[in-house]
């Protein structure tokens, strides 16, 4: 046997991990980053100053173009929470009128109809029903409680009601959820110009998990122009070896990657889920960052070792899924396939280890705040250009106020940032999740119509969509650096804005 594609090893990866951690705890190096990034900061004021009238008459003068009709991608959003709390109301209300008889759950050895549920809630008409007792929106309770917020993804605050609206694996094969979906394409298919990608999830306990998701998408015709997918897998290798669904964590990368390489190697073997792998772009990894973690050492359990009930380290999840990925994506590339970007939740909360684990192995994450504690690895994510999906709003319901957020400086000093909604259902309020969130960024912190068009054409150029559609959308070269990749007929970004980004 020869490896056809050979991978840093992870006593590698963890050696560089530790290394970057030293980088950044240097007393030098953290002063000399402290100082660029002031020095970027100053500069990009110093250009407004000089010139926000001419980049101003440049956007003027662009034909047909101005925010509203620039490309925007919602580049982090969790399908589950892509519809508004008006929209799901709505949809459960007309489930209730039009179809009160249909079987939707087995609970306690009984098959229940939609309107038996909603009667052993004691809600017998749907006029009892409100947004406020739906209850799916983010509080004050939820800050810095994870656990509650991810109990807002129960409407009225019932794990059967989601079960039957907001799960694809359920007694009616997720019908009502790909219904819901639909309506949402449609929504977005009507704005024209805001993408999304969405998030759904799959969790390693058994390899049958692919196939359902893609019949479920194939059956349901889950497709549009401006949706695709990223896979999150959620890190509960605990919760797993504890219910004794796996014995080790290799366990889960089997279950998770072994249906992705038989696809890639024999398409008739998987044929849906050969069809939705078109439609994913990314590989995300979710959940509570702030939990307490050991750090991990260079001399780590290999995956089919790791047989204790702890839940392993995030940048030991993350070594694993890059090395697995980027084996999958050189076997697909070979045969002239779609690869599949490793693109994480990042620095939202918990220790910096994570960020430095994702500059090494991520193409883009989601979040990112915690770079604002760490100058020398936010001047390496400038200078990478990793691009940061970052919820100013979601972090301001769980982690950081809105005014804390670091988004603006960051975009000051040239970072890749863009902005997206995270979880619309718990979160925003208006049938435009997406224009709400750049509508309250640009309103507090006074960015500007060229601002605002930066960060969208930064949106399209993080996401996942094919180069023939960016191309279409942001310009034929727009993966140049500076003005060459710009035009402003397309992105209403001036090129004296994006001259001096290059410089």
């Amino acid at each position: 046997r020869r490896e056809l594609f050979p991978v840093a090893d992870a006593t590698t990866f963890f050696t560089d991990l530790h290394h970057i951690l030293r980088v950044i705890a240097a007393g030098n190096i953290r002063t000399l980053c402290f100082h660029r990034l002031n020095l970027l900061e100053q500069k990009f004021n110093l250009h407004l100053m000089l010139n926000a009238d001419r980049e101003f008459l440049a956007q003027k003068s662009a034909p047909h173009r101005d925010f509203y009709n620039v490309r925007k991608v919602d580049t982090h959003v969790h399908h589950s929470a892509c519809m508004n709390q008006k929209h799901l109301l709505r949809f459960i209300k007309s489930k209730l009128r039009k179809e009160p008889d249909e079987v939707v759950i087995f609970r306690d050895g009984t098959y229940l109809t939609l309107k038996e549920v909603f009667e052993s809630l004691d809600l017998t008409g749907r006029d009892d029903l409100n947004v406020d007792l739906l209850d799916v929106h983010a509080d004050k309770s939820t800050f810095h409680r994870f656990d509650k917020f991810n109990l807002k993804y129960n409407p009225c605050g019932q794990s059967r009601l989601r079960e039957i609206f907001l799960k694809q694996d359920n007694l009616i094969q997720g019908r009502f959820l790909g219904e819901l979906t639909k309506e949402v394409f449609s929504d977005l298919a009507a704005s024209k110009y805001q993408m999304a990608e969405y998030r759904i999830s799959i969790y390693g306990r058994k390899q049958s998990e692919w196939d359902q998701l893609a019949s479920w998408i194939v059956n349901n015709d889950l497709y549009s122009e401006n949706v695709v997918w990223l896979i999150q897998i959620p890190r509960l290798y605990n919760v797993y070896k504890e219910m004794g669904i796996v014995t080790s964590f290799q366990n889960i990368l089997d279950n998770i990657f072994i249906p992705l390489f038989e696809v890639t190697v024999d398409p008739d073997s998987h044929p849906q889920l050969h069809v939705f792998l078109k439609q994913v772009v990314g590989l995300d990894l979710v959940d509570d960052e702030s939990k307490p973690e050991r750090r991990p050492t260079k001399h780590m359990p290999t995956p089919d070792q790791w047989t204790n009930v702890f839940n392993p380290a995030f940048s030991y999840y993350a070594y694993y899924c890059y090395a697995n990925l980027y084996t999958l994506n050189k076997l697909r590339e070979s045969k002239g396939m779609t690869t599949i970007k490793f693109r994480p939740h990042s620095g939202e909360a918990g220790d910096i280890d994570h960020l430095a684990a994702t500059f090494l192995t991520a193409h883009n994450i989601a979040h990112g705040i915690n770079l604002r504690k760490s100058p020398v690895l936010q001047y390496l994510y400038y200078l990478a250009q990793i691009g940061l999906a970052m919820s100013p709003l979601s972090n301001n319901s769980l982690f950081l106020d809105y005014h804390r957020n670091p988004f603006p400086m960051f975009f000051l000093r040239g970072l890749n940032v863009s902005l997206s909604t995270d979880d619309p259902l718990q979160i925003h309020l208006t049938k435009e999740p997406l224009v709400e969130e750049y509508s309250i960024a640009a309103s507090v912190w006074k960015l500007s119509a060229c601002d605002l068009c930066e960060i969208a054409r930064n949106s399209v150029y993080q996401s996942g969509f094919s180069h023939a559609l960016k191309s279409h959308w942001i310009g034929k070269e727009y993966y140049k650096r500076g003005p060459n990749g710009n035009e402003i007929q397309r992105t209403n970004v001036p090129h004296i804005r994006l001259e001096f980004r290059d410089r």
